[in-house]
């Protein structure tokens, strides 16, 4: 494979410590095939680059009208408002914006700009830290991430991928032996309840869980619980159970909602898809680490 394949990410994050063990440099691809309710990554939906307006910081100069050619900014009652529709993400705007109000998420890379810039965080490393790949769901662009892992295998550095499992099989099977540890989501136990909260099946999922686990590969079972919408007994139950059916389940993640995605989705003129949803409160959390642990499963709260 060539250093020249690209894929497109939208972050780089460094000193990590909730995507794996130790101190950890997370990147994070575009594009998920789920549409789950509660994505708190919106941005990474998309493999295309993605316009954000922030209200706060703009200092209704009018620059950004100025070079605009396609409408999308305009002025009434001097508020700006952005017809999110008509924008081309030229970047035209972006560029003349000095107040930050204006972004475009999202950039093209080779295998060799990534191992760059993980280059730079291998002392960080030490004592067990590594490198995450995330998203978005990095198993939408299989090819770049193979590649991607050979390399970082090759410098001997500590892989892990996070991932919703829902990617053709053999995906995996060609990834598997470079990934030190695979943290699966676990988002819902009933497949009608699991097409209703991500827009797809967990047929699929739960296919490549046994998959991975036939592979021998650890694998830390992630669950995003969402007060009033998947926080139910069955859904703990079903975490249980999962755990205790699949050996190279190592531990349970419980992973409570945060509302950091509805700003987002704000920012990116994207309408709001849950009803109103508080984060959990401690009591709520107590609940399911005691539910789990009466039933067998020791779990942690993180994040």
């Amino acid at each position: 494979m060539s250093d020249e394949m690209t894929a497109v990410i939208f972050d780089v994050q460094r000193f990590c410590i909730q995507d794996g063990p130790g101190i950890r440099t997370t990147v994070f691809f575009k594009g998920c095939p789920l549409r789950c309710l509660w994505c708190h990554n919106p941005e990474s939906l998309s493999e295309r680059q993605n316009f954000s307006y922030r209200a706060d910081k703009c200092s209704n100069c009018g620059a950004c009208r100025k070079v605009c050619t396609y409408g999308v900014h305009s002025w009434k009652d001097e508020v700006h408002y952005v017809d999110f529709a008509k924008c081309v993400r030229c970047g035209a705007c972006v560029e003349v914006c000095c107040y930050d109000a204006l972004s475009l998420t999202g950039r093209k890379v080779t295998v060799s700009d990534i191992m760059r810039e993980i280059e730079t965080d291998i002392s960080y490393y030490e004592g067990g830290g590594g490198v995450t790949l995330s998203g978005g769901e990095p198993m939408q662009q299989p090819d770049f991430v193979k590649e991607l892992s050979m390399r970082i295998k090759e410098r001997g550095i500590n892989l892990c991928m996070e991932t919703c499992g829902y990617t053709a099989p053999a995906n995996f099977r060609a990834v598997a032996p470079f990934i030190d540890t695979f943290l699966f989501d676990y988002k819902a136990t009933d497949p009608d309840e699991h097409k209703r909260l991500t827009g797809v099946s967990n047929g699929l999922i739960l296919s490549n869980l046994k998959l991975l686990n036939s592979l021998g590969r650890p694998i830390v079972l992630r669950c995003p619980l969402i007060p009033g919408i998947n926080d139910t007994d069955q859904h703990l139950q079903g975490i249980a159970d999962t755990k205790k059916t699949y050996e190279q389940i190592t531990r349970v993640e419980l992973l409570p909602y945060h509302m950091m995605g509805e700003s987002k989705r704000l920012q990116m003129g994207i309408e709001k898809s849950l009803p109103d949803v508080h984060q959990a409160t401690e009591q709520q959390k107590r609940h399911w680490l005691v539910y789990l642990k009466k039933h067998g499963c020791q779990a942690e709260i993180v994040k």
